[in-house]
């Protein structure tokens, strides 16, 4: 029987995830394109319904240690620890809004700007997510900057939870339509093998 090391090392999880938290709590303080020519109005409903909608984020202790064991693999791409630990919980947040695996966003965002909140590309997708400026307009809200973290994680996950439901949960040909390049695999191959590689945590 193996139930005496695997209590072990949960007990372990969370005494580490205790320490960290409070440690933190006492520090002071590719481009992917969007098809412009879908304009898809089932998702511009369900992108304005996203960004009208409150921070669904709950800080919950089982939330705590994901990010800690995230901040963890994160550390080399966002050396800050209180930036990063912002990031994650946004992430989290916005990814438990659109109903998706927050670890799946994590390797959508390493493969499509590898954490730079500024990374532009050469056909103006911007942001952590790479989202096309055009959505912006669409769902008349053109002042939204695509730049900021929120924003940019809001539209990102709302569309690529748009376009899982569309393919009914095939995340190979959701993925592919997220980057706009439906009927090929090299896209979606390389998120799925970073989120194994990277982000996977154990249900």
């Amino acid at each position: 029987m193996l139930i005496w090391p695997f209590i072990k090392a949960r007990s372990n999880r969370w005494v580490t995830a205790f320490a960290f938290i409070f440690s933190v709590l006492l520090t002071p303080v590719s481009s992917h394109a969007i098809n412009e020519e879908e304009h898809d109005p089932a998702l511009r409903a369900a992108l304005l319904d996203a960004v009208s909608n409150a921070d669904s984020f709950e800080d919950k202790f089982d939330a705590q240690v994901w990010l800690v064991d995230m901040s963890t693999r994160l550390r080399r791409y966002v050396k800050d620890d209180e930036r990063r630990l912002e990031l994650l919980r946004m992430i989290h947040a916005e990814a438990k809004r659109a109903n998706i695996q927050p670890e799946l966003v994590l390797a959508v965002i390493q493969t499509e700007s590898a954490f730079d909140r500024f990374a532009l590309s050469y056909v103006g997708a911007q942001g952590y997510m790479q989202v096309m400026p055009f959505w912006k307009n669409e769902i008349g809200r053109p002042e939204d900057n695509l730049m900021d973290t929120r924003t940019n994680l809001r539209y990102g996950c709302t569309i690529l939870k748009h376009y899982l439901d569309r393919e009914k949960g095939d995340w190979i040909r959701a993925l592919a339509r997220y980057n706009g390049s439906l009927g090929r695999t090299k896209y979606p191959e390389k998120v799925m093998n970073y989120w194994q590689k990277h982000w996977f945590v154990a249900q």
